[in-house]
């Protein structure tokens, strides 16, 4: 008689029987509970993937984010400081003033009422590089160029950002 088949009662049970009602047999190796090493690699593996994805995506977020805020600061908010500064001074500052005119009274000038942006710190461009000014303009001869370097920092690249 095998004896690998036993019941609760410590009896011996027939093979057929004992697979019906669900007996184990001793000799049976028990898979123990968990993840092997190769499904835990592969979930690893999914997780850098995603996470790569979405830095990328989020680097990308990120430099538009930057070029928006470049644009609006030179076509809207250094555009109302300079005619504030215009309207109370009678002109543009100079190129040699340059956009400091803006938080600092150049010498010389009468009926400066400024400061006519908040602080010195947002006259630099979201890659930490002050902002180019020329009055008169070189797109803008009647007027003024204003512009960011854009991120390589270097004026006259195509990744400027001008109020042009």
């Amino acid at each position: 008689m095998n004896t690998s088949f036993l019941n609760n009662d410590g009896n011996y049970l027939p093979r057929p029987v004992a697979a019906f009602l669900g007996a184990r047999s001793s000799s049976r190796r028990r898979i123990a509970p968990g993840f092997t090493l190769t499904e835990i690699l592969i979930a690893i593996a999914l997780v850098v993937i995603i996470v790569t994805v979405a830095v990328t995506n989020l680097n990308g977020v990120y430099v538009t984010g930057q070029e928006n805020a470049a644009r609006l600061f030179v076509t809207d908010e250094v555009e109302t400081a300079l005619l504030s500064y215009r309207t109370d001074t009678g002109n543009y500052p100079t190129t040699a003033q340059g956009l400091r005119a803006l938080v600092e009274q150049p010498a010389g000038v009468a009926n400066w009422k400024g400061p006519y942006v908040k602080s010195g710190a947002k006259l630099q461009d979201p890659w930490n590089t002050d902002y180019n000014y020329a009055c008169p303009g070189n797109h803008n001869p009647k007027g003024y160029d204003c512009w960011s370097s854009g991120s390589d920092k270097t004026s006259g690249t195509t990744d400027d950002i001008g109020n042009w």
